[in-house]
């Protein structure tokens, strides 16, 4: 299966064709149409105008969940579209949250015990004994200048057989992530950060886009 949103996230409509089904779970030849994963959340999509209502990766592959009485069969042609609105949020806030993760982890060697990657907001979760938000002011303050650098963001496999992913920035880093991405870290614009404490011993960051 040809992930198109790794070859080009910006693309919204794909003509493919269904490669199985079985009864509402179809897989086709290629797809747009995210499936969650690394926290981030599934596009939202349509096929032939039907809404997708779910998705599974199993291996290499991703299966899709459509309404009853989709009425495709093996070797249909379809139209996939997505909800680019959504798509673009979910692109920069992903990345936004990328590099505060990488900008944490160099200066406080922290240890991420989970995240999310919604629309209107990230979060990242963090084993730590002490007030995150006091490096703030550094943090966004080193976030800011590689925004402003207009820096590219490389995206490529690591490992193509096992499908496994990278960003990289020349000179920064170079992070495993299967996710989507914009092209330049100005694209991915400026942010706000919130505290939020989860339990003894655990921090939260919320990532808001301005």
């Amino acid at each position: 299966m040809r992930k198109v949103f790794w070859d080009d996230p910006y693309q919204t409509t794909l003509h493919t064709r269904v490669a199985a089904v079985d009864g509402n779970c179809l897989l086709f030849d290629e797809t747009i149409a995210f499936s969650f994963s690394g926290g981030q959340e599934s596009d939202k999509a349509y096929v032939n105008g039907l809404e997708i209502q779910g998705s599974e990766i199993k291996g290499d592959l991703i299966y899709y969940t459509l309404p009853e009485n989709h009425g495709l069969t093996k070797g249909d042609p379809i139209l996939m579209t997505i909800d680019w609105s959504r798509r673009y949020c979910l692109m920069r806030l992903h990345f936004a949250a990328e590099l505060i993760l990488e900008l944490i982890t160099q200066k406080l060697s922290l240890t991420k015990i989970g995240a999310h990657i919604a629309p209107n907001k990230a979060r990242i979760d963090f084993a730590c004994n002490q007030n995150i938000a006091a490096f703030f002011p550094e943090i966004l303050m080193k976030y800011n200048e590689i925004i402003e650098q207009n820096l590219p963001i490389k995206k490529d496999f690591s490992d193509e057989a096992q499908q496994r992913r990278f960003w990289e920035i020349a000179g920064f880093s170079k992070v495993p992530c299967g996710g989507t991405h914009v092209k330049s870290t100005k694209e991915v614009g400026y942010i706000t950060l919130k505290r939020v404490n989860v339990g003894a011993g655990k921090e939260r960051i919320e990532i808001k886009l301005i």
